[in-house]
């Protein structure tokens, strides 16, 4: 029930719908990088004014490089991008019944400021969403687009044992293409090899994820962000973590997700 901005995991939202307007070129996108990005009055920093130099499309995904993004969101068709925020179920109701929860909550639309753009692309604004909602786009992407309705029991068994009732996986409806899904793995993936996931990467299995700090008040420490998903190749588990007024989520969320990581592929091996 707690809505947060999203921060930088929202550029899984922003990538996806510049893939959908650029499907042929989105990776001969270029930005280069100095740590800030200016355009006219306004400003957008990366972490700690990190400079990370010549970006394209992928390593701006995987450095989480505000800059790149910023810059990228006001190229983008501002409809569609609603469009796209509600299909992955922003101001709308989740596939879950019978549990109490927030809709998260989209707002940017045709004829928004050039400083509503720059923030709402990086996940920063008036953006907000559930830990729960993250999860479920993570699954969605790990499963090939489509989303599953989440439930909280596998079944019930009888004091002697015997099974009474067996809930069973329900589809929750298709959140994008296959394709869509692939690419987004691929990106998501390269953000533990060579970006701010690197804390989930070992040589047991592979993690596919994005990490996100997120401002959400002047003088406050940020949110700090992880949602993923292991083994990349075929996806059991998905892990998202948020941790409140923590500092970045590369660094204090991800390790978090790693030992969640750990326990559960250690019982599956």
């Amino acid at each position: 029930a707690g809505l947060y901005p999203p921060g930088s995991t929202f550029k899984i939202v922003t990538a996806l719908e510049y893939m959908r307007e650029h499907p042929d070129d989105y990776k001969d996108f270029h930005f280069d990088c100095n740590g800030v990005y200016h355009n006219g009055d306004y400003s957008i920093k990366c972490f700690h004014s990190e400079a990370h130099g010549s970006q394209d499309f992928v390593k701006a995904f995987a450095n989480s490089c505000n800059g790149a993004f910023s810059s990228l969101g006001l190229v983008l068709d501002l409809n569609r991008f609603h469009s796209t925020a509600e299909e992955l179920l922003f101001n709308n109701p989740l596939p879950l019944s019978g549990y109490s929860y927030k809709e998260s909550s989209f707002n940017m639309k045709e004829g928004a400021g050039t400083w509503e753009i720059l923030q709402t692309s990086i996940g920063q604004g008036t953006t907000l969403i559930t830990p729960l909602h993250n999860a479920l786009i993570t699954a969605a992407i790990a499963n090939g687009g489509t989303l599953m309705k989440p439930y909280m029991l596998d079944r019930v068994v009888s004091v002697g044992g015997e099974e009474v009732k067996k809930f069973l996986p329900a589809t929750g409806g298709i959140l994008m293409t296959a394709a869509e899904a692939a690419n987004l793995t691929e990106l998501m993936r390269d953000v533990v090899v060579e970006g701010t996931g690197s804390s989930v990467r070992t040589d047991a299995y592979t993690v596919a994820a994005k990490t996100g700090t997120a401002e959400f008040e002047t003088g406050k420490e940020t949110h700090a962000w992880f949602t993923g998903f292991a083994p990349v190749e075929s996806p059991k588990i998905v892990v998202t973590v948020l941790v409140e007024e923590s500092g970045s989520g590369g660094k204090v969320a991800g390790p978090i997700a790693r030992q969640l990581f750990d326990i559960y592929m250690s019982r599956e091996s």
